[in-house]
This record gives C-alpha cells, structure tokens and sequence, in this order.
C-alpha cells in the first residue's frame, strides 16, 4: 500500500477536479480505490472551507441542485459537483429523499381524503334514512 503526503493527495484531488471525468474513470486511471478519492476530497474540502453536509445546504438549495443536475450526463454531474464542493452521491440521495418525502405525503393525503369521504358517506346515508 503506498504512503501520500498531503501535497501529493491535495495535487492528485486538484488533478481529479481539472480532469473533468467521473470519479470511476479517475480512479481506474490513477489506481486509486474511489473510497479513498472520496475521503481524500473530503479532507481537501473541508480544509478549504467547502460545504460538505447535507445540514449546511436549505431544502430549497438541496431542491435547486437537484433540479439543475437531473438532465446531466455522469461526467457533466461530476464537474458540476466539483465546482460546488459536493458529491454525486448527496444529489442522489436528496432526489431519492425528495422523491420519498413526496411519496410519503401523497400516501396521508390520499388516507386522508378516503377517511373524509368515508366519514361523508356515512353523514350522508345517517340523513337519507331520517
């Protein structure tokens, strides 16, 4: 297993966000494991002052991220993360939570509007029968 400085995983990070391929193709290129791009990015971005979370981003902003990026190719979405400090992967997972959360809403309001218009069946069967 080979030992990288600091500088050398700083330049290979800078070199990864100039190249402009998806982190898949950098790591087979570099012969480097994604995992460790991803941790190296992390710490790169985190001591240049780069939002990384998730918490620092408003649902709005989480929102307008992933509707700027749904008609992106792979490599267009790894650019466009790079030049935001984020991951492809935290898209992913805020459309898959958007999509979810929508789901989940749709399920209460469809059980809510059965549940009223069960309860109006019912009012309005009690008032034929007087």
């Amino acid at each position: 297993m080979a030992r990288y400085s600091i500088q050398q995983k700083e330049a290979v990070i800078n070199q990864y966000i100039n190249s402009g391929l998806s982190i898949r193709e950098f790591s087979a290129i570099e012969g480097i494991s994604k995992s460790t791009l991803y941790a190296w990015s992390l710490k790169y971005n985190r001591n240049k002052n780069l939002p990384m979370t998730t918490s620092q981003y408003s649902s709005e902003q989480r929102f307008a991220f992933v509707l700027e990026t749904a008609t992106l190719s792979e490599t267009e979405l790894s650019q466009f993360c790079r030049e935001k400090g984020l991951f492809p992967h935290q898209i992913q997972s805020w459309k898959k939570a958007f999509i979810d959360g929508n789901s989940q809403s749709a399920k209460v309001a469809d059980k809510k509007i059965r549940s009223e218009s069960k309860s109006l069946r019912r009012n309005y069967a009690v008032k034929i029968k007087l």
